[in-house]
């Protein structure tokens, strides 16, 4: 690499004393080439070009002006690997071929275009435009193909599908946005394309402001560029959008495994103070039987909203309160936002000042803003000794018994949004930048120092890290929420938008501020918003200071019970989503995944009508309704699909007409798919039952699905502490599988009911490891969470369905169910 990037500075040496002009416009003609090891460089009379193949589907294609210096990212973390790359000379151009991709570089102009090893044209460049520069700002220009979808780009309003629009990325704090507004909280460059039973991803690592037009006001190209840097970008091949999901995911990382608390209910407002409030609050969830996981202390329980300290009259034993909601199976989140006040005698401020760990002016003074503390510094993440400074910070939080690290602020949000100025310097790990560069990444970069320096600190356990603002490769050290949404129809389904993207984007761990932050939600919405927000991945309420609080008994009784029972059978799904972000973390797939993700060819799943549809896992479908609907057209893709409270079975490919009563969210369970639950917890650190109920669904489609556990805390799994099983399901065989337990790790459950649904037992065929056996006859209500006689009921509709029942052993060896 260090001979190509040699090479690249002689022959534009070269080229300068041959009298080459480098004026506003695209790369121009190949004049020099140069064969590396998996890689090609290109000196052309307008630029240097440098091309590595990472592997077979994954070729990294490096544009710039001058020559080619900068190979420092923060984002990629996967490096190329060895495998089959042949150089073919044609006449005119040069071809790379790998097992999976051909890309045909055209040499006079230099262009790109990507194939299929039969010749089929995955993506290729405008032959007129190419990769443009006019001044800093760089371009590269694609034909739009006909019919061609778009997806990613992370947290973005607009549709699902990309087609038509514009973007800018360019992290902003952006207070109660509104649904069409481009520019909020994170970045994430990466797109997918999809045409002609062809798939494709790009990713464009460059930190600065990056601009993307998939046929914007214009039938003839899509688009991406920055307003400076290189065009560095990874082009993806397929086969299908799941392979591209997972590709992108090997190449900027994926998420670690989070804690179980962390996939339970979480309550939050802006803010509970004092510490009374704080424990009064979850001990009326417990009253209530409402399962709780975590509580949120945002920036009053600070001294002076000063971070890293306590208010000493709010929380003067801040200890104590966090080891008695602990007691009571609830974990305590702080919020920590990245200015650090000016003040003498503040030791974070005078450590901080003394380290030179702060951002800086061009001349050496230490960048102020002001915000909540008042006149600020701010800790340079891109500097790795400030990051270890950051880190050590949170000693003291750790060691009082803090679990979550909330990161907000950070885009960076200061009063007088968007008047930082561009000279802002930054240490760019010794390299230095802009704040033009910086800007983007800063917010991952804070989570990035903040995950770091937790970790080692909590005693093995695993930390729970939320942002507000991101960049690509952000899901390696947090999850993230979708900042300050309003209380609204339009935001509470734009949330599920936002969410369904940013798993396509590699960030599988996110959520939305249920109920809405700013503004104040009728009981129904609020209602149907926690409904929805049962099926998602990060399930918290927050509500903002000087609003109505947005607990669940605030809104009535009904909502009351609705969301007793909802969030209850959140806990009795915790095996089917714990089980699920094991998927995300070796895989990349997202947990909410876009109906598109799994069926590219139905137009159906394109369509506007549909988009907020979803799986949950992978296999159940949510179809998320505004709260004022009690029917809703529901699209059900290729399958069988069943009612998920009442078991009634749907054929697939077709619209239905659904009950979107406000206590029932119309959710499916696929035909074919398996779902393990457990019984209702009041967090998870309370043991369920020891029985694991796994539904399954008849169907004609062949299926597998691979059950994980671990104790949910430490980090013992990532020394291979845990254990997997798979199930599969064979329709042509009359077979279900529990296969034999595989790892280390004792399951908490000793008993396994197999939860039989829309089969016919009728027969007495049934056997179990080849004895006959006979299912039982049961009824159950997956959405009640009390009994009637319990004092706590406050009514409502029960959703009782016939399902029978074969009482297995715990996890060992193989189990053969057959019919």
């Amino acid at each position: 690499m260090r001979k190509i990037l040699l090479v690249s500075f002689v022959f534009l040496i070269l080229a300068k004393a041959m009298g080459q002009q480098f004026p506003d416009n695209s790369l121009g003609k190949m004049i020099h080439y140069l064969e590396g090891e998996q890689s090609l460089f290109i000196q052309t009379n307008n630029g240097s070009v440098l091309i590595q193949v990472y592997t077979p589907d994954i070729f990294r294609i490096h544009l710039t002006k001058g020559a080619i210096t900068d190979d420092f990212s923060y984002t990629v973390v996967g490096k190329p690997y060895p495998c089959r790359m042949i150089l073919q000379y044609t006449t005119g151009g040069i071809n790379i071929l790998t097992d999976s991709l051909v890309l045909e570089i055209r040499t006079d102009p230099v262009r790109f275009a990507f194939k299929t090893p039969d010749g089929e044209v995955i993506n290729e460049d405008d032959p007129a435009l190419g990769t443009t520069w006019v001044g800093e700002e760089v371009t590269t220009y694609k034909i739009l193909r006909e019919g061609e979808h778009f997806l990613g780009l992370g947290e973005k309003t607009g549709n699902l599908d990309r087609r038509g629009e514009y973007h800018v990325n360019w992290n902003t704090d952006n207070f109660a946005y509104r649904v069409t507004d481009d520019e909020i909280y994170s970045s994430f460059p990466f797109y997918i394309g999809v045409h002609h039973g062809l798939c494709y991803g790009i990713y464009l690592d460059n930190t600065h402001r990056s601009y993307f037009n998939f046929g914007a006001s214009n039938d003839r190209f899509s688009s991406f560029g920055a307003e400076a840097g290189d065009m560095d970008y990874y082009f993806i091949g397929g086969p299908d959008i799941s392979s591209v999901i997972s590709e992108y995911t090997w190449l900027t990382g994926r998420i670690p495994m989070p804690p179980l608390w962390a996939l339970g209910f979480q309550q939050c407002r802006w803010s509970y103070f004092p510490d009374k409030e704080v424990l009064n609050t979850a001990r009326t969830f417990r009253e209530k039987k409402i399962p709780l996981d975590v509580v949120y202390l945002d920036i009053h329980y600070m001294d002076a909203y000063k971070v890293f300290t306590w208010h000493p009259t709010r929380f003067p034993h801040p200890e104590n309160m966090i080891n008695e909601l602990k007691s009571l199976g609830v974990q305590t989140t702080v919020i920590i936002d990245p200015g650090v006040k000016v003040e003498p005698g503040y030791p974070a401020w005078e450590d901080g000042l003394a380290r030179n760990i702060f951002i800086k002016y061009p001349d050496g003074k230490e960048y102020m803003a002001q915000v909540w503390p008042g006149w600020c510094h701010f800790t340079d993440y891109t500097k790795a000794e400030a990051r270890r400074w950051w880190g050590e910070q949170f000693k003291e939080l750790v060691d009082q018994g803090v679990s979550g690290f909330w990161n907000d602020m950070n885009e960076i949000a200061s009063w007088g949004e968007g008047a930082t100025p561009s000279i802002v310097r930054f240490d760019w790990d010794g390299k230095g930048a802009s704040y033009r560069q910086a800007k983007n990444v800063y917010g991952m970069l804070m989570a990035r120092s903040t995950y770091e320096g937790v970790k080692p600190l909590m005693n093995g356990r695993r930390p729970l890290v939320l942002t507000r603002a991101a960049f690509s490769g952000a899901q390696r050290f947090t999850a993230i929420w979708t900042g300050d949404n309003v209380a609204s129809e339009e935001h509470m389904m734009l949330g599920c938008r936002l969410v369904n993207s940013l798993g396509i984007s590699g960030m599988p761990f996110s959520g939305v501020d249920i109920g809405g932050f700013s503004g104040e939600a009728s009981a129904s919405l609020f209602a149907r918003w926690l409904t929805i927000g049962t099926f998602t991945p990060f399930f918290r309420v927050h509500k903002a200071y000087n609003q109505n609080t947005s607990e669940p008994w605030t809104y009535g009784e009904e909502v009351e019970s609705i969301a007793r029972n909802y969030i209850s059978l959140r806990y009795r799904l915790l095996p089917y989503l714990y089980s699920s972000f094991y998927r995300s973390s070796k895989s990349g797939l997202p947990v909410n995944q876009a109906l598109v993700v799994e069926h590219p060819d139905d137009e159906q799943c394109w369509n506007i009508e549909f988009q907020h549809q979803y799986l949950f896992g992978p296999n159940l479908l949510v179809a998320p309704v505004e709260s004022q609907q009690r029917f809703a057209r529901v699209y059900l893709p290729e399958g069988q699909w069943y009612d998920f409270f009442t078991g009634d079975r749907n054929e697939g490919k077709q619209t239905i007409l659904a009950d979107a009563s406000l206590d029932k969210l119309p959710v499916y369970a696929r035909g074919g798919g398996f779902i393990p639950m457990q019984t209702v917890t009041q967090s998870t650190s309370e043991s369920p039952a020891n029985t694991l109920f796994v539904h399954v669904y008849y169907g004609t489609v062949p299926s597998s699905y691979l059950y994980y556990e671990d104790d949910g805390l430490t980090v013992d799994n990532e020394k291979g502490t845990f254990m997997t099983c798979e199930f599969i399901y064979d329709p042509d065989d009359r077979q279900i599988l529990i296969g034999k337990k595989s790892g280390s790790f004792a399951s908490k459950f000793s008993h396994i009911a197999l939860m039989l649904h829309g089969f016919d037992t009728t027969q007495n065929n049934w056997k179990l490891n080849s004895q006959p056996v006979r299912p039982e006859r049961s009824t159950i209500d997956l959405c009640s969470a009390l009994a009637e006689s319990d004092p706590l009921f406050l009514g409502g509709r029960k959703f009782e369905q016939k399902v029978h029942v074969l009482n297995l052993d715990g996890f060992g060896e193989k189990q053969v169910i057959s019919w």
